[in-house]
């Protein structure tokens, strides 16, 4: 009997360790990779750093005073646009997460609070 219930209670505290371990460290890694795939495919639409790297060349080869003023206005115009939208992104991408996080205690709480 006192090796059974023994069993039980280790296997008990087994299925947290290994719950918690799927829910928060392999999650994390999963997630993090797909947020990082997501701002990569923005990258390519978007075009911040070749945006950034061409900062000060002119816009459409155009050598002239105007080309490089217009150029360098256009795409200062485009870096904060592009820097908005990465940073939207990161805040939606860092507030799913931490719901993601509290999703465990909250219910442990809940469940608790529920068998008062």
């Amino acid at each position: 009997m006192y090796k059974a219930l023994l069993y039980l209670v280790r296997r008990f505290f087994f299925r947290i360790k290994i719950f918690l371990g799927h829910w928060y460290v392999k999650s994390a890694r999963i997630y993090s990779n797909f947020v990082l795939n997501q701002l990569e495919r923005l990258d390519r639409l978007l075009a911040w750093r070749i945006t950034l790297r061409n900062l000060f060349q002119p816009l459409y080869g155009d050598f002239s005073l105007i080309g490089y003023v217009l150029g360098f206005c256009f795409r200062v115009v485009r870096l904060i646009f592009g820097s908005i939208v990465y940073l939207a992104v990161f805040i939606i991408a860092l507030g799913v997460y931490i719901f993601w996080l509290i999703i465990p205690p909250f219910v442990v709480l809940g469940i608790i609070i529920g068998s008062l």
